[in-house]
């Protein structure tokens, strides 16, 4: 005889395996964006435009370049203040994307419609930058993005359904 938790169990085994990837690559995401601020803190008390004058040259670009000097453009309007601000930042959208990967990873519904509302509000965004260059990269991270939407929404869409079939 089989025991009834142990159906439970396979059958939601699928669904384990797929949260537990938006997990890993909501992880990612914030172990990138962690590292990140960790890189802009160690901008502090540099000069900003000695910092990007040096990214030019390593990655062998002419600042003649239109791009290269909007770079150095940029790079001199930053202050010890901004870097932190931004280095704040990725703290805070780092955090929220580990606990939304632990969440998803103990198959938590509050983490589920973190990721369905973060993801949508990404959407908009992403679907410019495609109708702007179109390329693989662009593409990918869209049709990423949107299957996480998609699958969110049904995995929250299934779960109200079997709230009201319980109910009745």
């Amino acid at each position: 005889m089989v025991h009834p938790g142990i159906a439970t169990a396979q059958c939601e085994q699928p669904h384990i395996r797929v949260l537990r990837a938006v997990a890993s690559l909501e992880l990612i995401k914030g172990l990138i964006v962690l590292a990140g601020g960790f890189g802009v803190l160690m901008l502090t008390h540099k000069d900003p435009g000695d910092v990007a004058d040096w990214c030019l040259t390593v990655l062998h670009i002419s600042p003649d370049h239109h791009f290269a000097q909007v770079f150095l453009d940029w790079a001199d309007t930053l202050t010890d203040t901004k870097l932190w601000v931004v280095a704040g930042v990725a703290a805070v959208y780092s955090t929220l994307r580990f606990v939304e990967a632990y969440g998803l990873w103990k198959a938590r519904a509050w983490a589920e419609w973190i990721a369905l509302i973060s993801g949508t509000l990404y959407l908009p965004f992403e679907i410019y930058k495609v109708m702007q260059n179109q390329n693989l990269f662009h593409l990918s991270v869209l049709a990423v993005n949107l299957a996480v939407v998609v699958y969110m929404a049904y995995v929250l869409l299934d779960a109200r359904a079997s709230k009201a079939r319980v109910r009745t």
